[in-house]
């Protein structure tokens, strides 16, 4: 208890190189940026003890997430509305191109959350992809 409440106990630096604060005064040359939205709290971005596919995924993940989160917070789900709407409304193949983005990404935050979602999360995650991937292939004509 006491241990939590040591105000001298420094916090341990984030785990992965993209969640650490660069130190003040080592942005060198580059010009200075508009302030960005910082990244969520956490040690680490991978799943621990992750070895083969998922390490990869969740390695070449990381770069595009912060990416994303570092964009403005309607922006990703503007897009995606827009991507699924534009296939819903749209009843042939142009339907179905559009929806392929939109599935891609949800299936891409599918797979980098299943190892921490519970039962119902992973339930409504294979909805969602089931609803999608049937919505596309009605659009192309397979259904």
């Amino acid at each position: 208890m006491a241990r939590d409440s040591d105000p001298t106990r420094r916090p341990k630096a984030p785990a992965h190189p993209l969640a650490r604060k660069p130190a003040p005064g080592t942005a060198g040359a580059r010009p200075a940026r508009p302030a960005r939205r910082p990244l969520p709290a956490g040690e680490q971005f991978f799943t621990p003890g992750a070895t083969g596919l998922r390490r990869s995924v969740e390695l070449k993940s990381a770069a595009p997430l912060v990416f994303l989160f570092q964009l403005p917070r309607w922006v990703v789900p503007v897009v995606m509305v827009a991507l699924l709407l534009a296939g819903l409304v749209v009843a042939d193949w142009r339907g179905g191109i559009a929806v392929l983005p939109v599935l891609a990404f949800v299936l891409w935050l599918a797979y980098l959350s299943w190892p921490s979602l519970r039962p119902a999360g992973r339930l409504l995650r294979v909805a969602l992809v089931t609803f999608i991937v049937l919505l596309a292939a009605t659009r192309f004509g397979l259904i």
